[in-house]
């Protein structure tokens, strides 16, 4: 805590973008489409909170992607009128895609991505999902309630994916700079309905998942969704990703009232985790070891080599049980109150490597089969996440003089808790090195692990209120603000292995002796507010500005406090705050069946932690990321619909530590520029094609002392097709082509730039989709 200082700057006011684009953007399209002088007597659509669209049971469908509403009663208004950057991931999209993963989901949100595979020692898991420059993984929740742990959520059982952008804490809470994610679970309704899907692909891909629902009384209804799935991955050998799940849920009330929602969710995964790909070879590759030069022109590594071994493993168990519970009263008011307890384990060994010149051995300079790295850097896990919270909220309209209000309040009660097992390989013990271009995981011996003493337990306890209330000045106006208070409090306790990098000194103990690391408390209040004004020059399209502030506390992102000089998590740290403000314009078109947004934004993180001129560590660094963001969803026709995104973003760090490897002042893990497009036509004879397009810039890599490792990876752009064909009311084919051009590209790397993900080469998906 020595290290420490208290110092604070201020903030530099800097000229925030114009919205010229986005307004001339729009204007354009008005004048070109007579659609958007539609009546401007014509009500504001107006979507039912409670409901989320249903199973749906004909055929011959068209894919709808556009979403009216949110879910979450903290937003008052439709997306129309809604003073932010939303994007609303419909279940159809996620079908017509052949997606199964939220992290697959999120390709069709611009700029949204696992983009970063973490540092040497502690590998990324899971949904490590960035979002406008920032780690956004820790901001992941499941009808509106916070969903921890560094695992890959599956969507068998999900309504629909809602992106909200920019600082969400005064929905939320504690937040990433970047936003917040909310994956909305599927509910019974007053229906008879099965449906369900079997699928086979590459790397011996195989998936089933079945959907039913059953009326069981006048006003109540069951559902149940199960999965089964067993499945390499294609492009990459070795690597598996094996799940079941289900998820029953009842409702009771359905059309009355008072209704009761009883949720249950169990989901098993026994994945074999991927370690990446050695970068030697790449473009931007050099030599680690100046005495060997020959490694500037190595090979590069066949993106299918897997380096890990055959004890690699990630296994995990998920468990969640909620109860939901709403009254609407007689005059239009309506109380919900939800319980929720979940619970995550995680079990991980993961055998990554570092390529540096000492690990690298290339005994015959000529003969690269003889050529060897070291499995170096397995990385274990055995962590626990609890969750125990109740949220009440109570929403109501009412005038006071000409003036509308639509108010949302309430109050949640929150417990999270950590709780990990320190495991390491025990006795130096070490995994036998790996060849560089034959890497065999069956081969690999010597390594023993076990428990090793160690642990932690973290728990974080909340006590929240917010209020939302959007002011409605006659037909044009409309003032959106809303507050919340949090007070929360960490408590952390650990004992670590000294002797390790930034572990305690051992004294005259010996190295990897068990001590006490951290015994911390840190307890404060975030205050998090919002405010947006639109202003609508028709009925169907909104032109707005919005302010919005939130916060992340030490530990608020993984429940863990650390006693180092550098880490944001240290206790005797502020908590980091972001600012955003954006200006955008939103339109409805073709009967209301299509959104089209344009926005310009700039968000601002502030008590980063810098390193001064004496060497100590304050809180006086500041990044900032501002760009464009465009989009359109929906429907072109009854048989036509679309689903397209473009950003860019300009990422700087204005004050403090560089934090890429270039020298440069940008953000790592973020493309300057990312576009994403998917459309789908229905042809009369029961035939649907469709494909769409992802694009992302260069990208640069964190900043660390690795030598010869590239600095940035290639931006990148593949196309992806799909068919399918009705063979009847009640089934049809469907068949998924992923990288047509079979593009090889990086998808993320890590922060040392030794090991990368690689892109999905050339494959396919074939379901049959069946309903009744």
């Amino acid at each position: 805590m020595a290290f420490i200082k208290s110092r604070k700057h201020a903030v530099n006011r800097r000229q925030s973008l114009g919205a010229a684009t986005a307004a001339t953007l729009l204007t354009s399209f008005a004048l070109a489409h007579p659609a958007l002088a539609a009546d401007t007597g014509t009500t504001a659509q107006v979507s039912d909170t409670k409901n989320l669209p249903g199973v749906k049971v004909e055929a011959n469908r068209g894919a709808d992607y556009h979403v009216d509403k949110v879910s979450s009663p903290k937003f008052t208004q439709p997306l129309l009128d809604t003073p932010q950057t939303i994007s609303v991931i419909s279940k159809d999209l996620i079908q017509d895609q052949g997606a199964t993963t939220l992290t697959e989901a999120l390709r069709n949100s611009p700029g949204v991505g696992t983009f970063y595979v973490g540092e040497n020692g502690s590998t990324s898991t899971g949904d490590a999902v960035y979002m406008r420059g920032f780690d956004a993984s820790s901001s992941i929740f499941v009808d509106g309630v916070r969903d921890m742990g560094s695992i890959s959520r599956d969507v068998f059982n999900i309504e629909q994916v809602e992106v909200e952008k920019g600082p969400a804490g005064t929905d939320n809470g504690r937040t990433s700079a970047g936003g917040a994610i909310n994956l909305v679970s599927k509910q019974p309704q007053l229906m008879n309905a099965v449906s369900g899907s079997v699928s086979y692909g590459n790397a011996n891909r195989k998936r089933a998942t079945a959907d039913w629902n059953q009326a069981i009384g006048e006003h109540s209804a069951f559902r149940l969704n199960v999965l089964g799935q067993k499945a390499g991955v294609a492009g990459r050998n070795d690597v598996e990703n094996n799940r079941w799940g289900v998820a029953p849920s009842l409702a009771f009330g359905l059309g009355t009232p008072t209704r009761l929602y009883i949720d249950l969710l169990h989901v098993k995964q026994n994945n074999v985790p991927d370690g990446g790909v050695a970068t030697i070879g790449l473009p931007s590759y050099r030599s680690p070891d100046p005495t060997r030069p020959w490694l500037n022109g190595a090979p590069r590594a066949d993106q299918d080599k897997f380096y890990g071994t055959d004890a690699d493993h990630d296994h995990v168990k998920a468990d969640m049980a909620t109860v939901r519970v709403e009254h609407d009263f007689a005059n239009g008011a309506v109380l919900r109150n939800t319980t929720r307890w979940g619970k995550t384990h995680q079990d991980y060994l993961l055998t990554s490597f570092m390529y540096s010149a000492a690990n690298l051995v290339t005994p015959d300079p000529a003969d690269p089969s003889t050529w060897t790295v070291a499995r170096s850097n397995p990385t274990f896990k055995d962590n626990t996440n609890k969750i125990v919270t109740n949220q009440t909220n109570f929403t109501t309209s009412f005038h006071t003089g000409s003036v509308e209000h639509s108010l949302s309040t309430g109050i949640e009660l929150t417990q999270e808790k950590l709780s990990t097992v320190g495991v390491a390989a025990l006795n130096g013990s070490k995994w036998t090195p790996a060849s560089v271009y034959h890497p065999n995981p069956d081969s690999a011996t010597g390594l023993v692990w076990g428990r090793n003493g160690t642990g932690s337990e973290g728990k974080t306890t909340t006590e929240a209120a917010y209020a939302f209330d959007t002011l409605k000045f006659g037909e044009q106006w409309l003032v959106t603000g809303g507050v919340r208070l949090d007070h929360y409090k960490t408590e952390f306790d650990s004992t670590v292995a000294c002797g390790g990098r930034g572990a305690p000194a051992c004294g005259a103990s010996p190295t990897g002796t068990v001590v006490p690391g951290v015994d911390a408390t840190k307890s404060d209040n975030l205050l998090n507010w919002k405010i947006g004004v639109v202003y609508k020059p028709a009925a169907n399209g909104s032109v707005y500005a919005d302010y919005a502030v939130s916060a992340q506390p030490p530990g608020g992102a993984q429940l863990q406090l650390s006693s180092s000089a550098n880490s944001a998590d240290n206790p005797a740290f502020d908590p980091q705050k972001a600012r955003t403000a954006e200006l955008g314009t939103k339109w409805n078109l073709f009967g209301d069946d299509l959104l089209l947004t344009a926005a310009v934004y700039r968000t601002e993180v502030s008590n980063d932690i810098a390193q001064g001129d004496d060497g100590l560590y304050y809180q006086t660094g500041k990044k900032r990321v501002s760009g464009v963001e465009l989009s359109a969803v929906g429907k072109l026709s009854d048989r036509w619909s679309v689903s397209s995104g473009f950003t860019t973003m300009d990422t700087k760090v204005i004050r403090g530590t560089v934090v890429s490897q270039d020298g440069s002042s940008d953000l790592a893990y973020t493309p300057k520029y990312a576009f994403t497009a998917w459309t789908t036509y229905q042809l009369p004879f029961g035939l649907t094609i469709g494909g769409g397009a992802r694009y992302a810039g260069e990208m640069k890599r964190g900043k660390d002392g690795a030598v010869g490792t590239p600095d940035y990876t290639k931006s990148y752009m593949v196309f992806d097709a799909m068919a399918t064909y009705a063979v009847n009311k009640h089934f049809d084919l469907q068949l998924n082509v992923y990288n047509l051009a079979d593009k090889k590209y990086v998808s993320a790397i890590n922060k040392s730039g030794y090991r990368y993900t690689p892109g999905t080469p050339r494959s396919a998906l074939l379901t049959a989709n069946f309903r009744f």
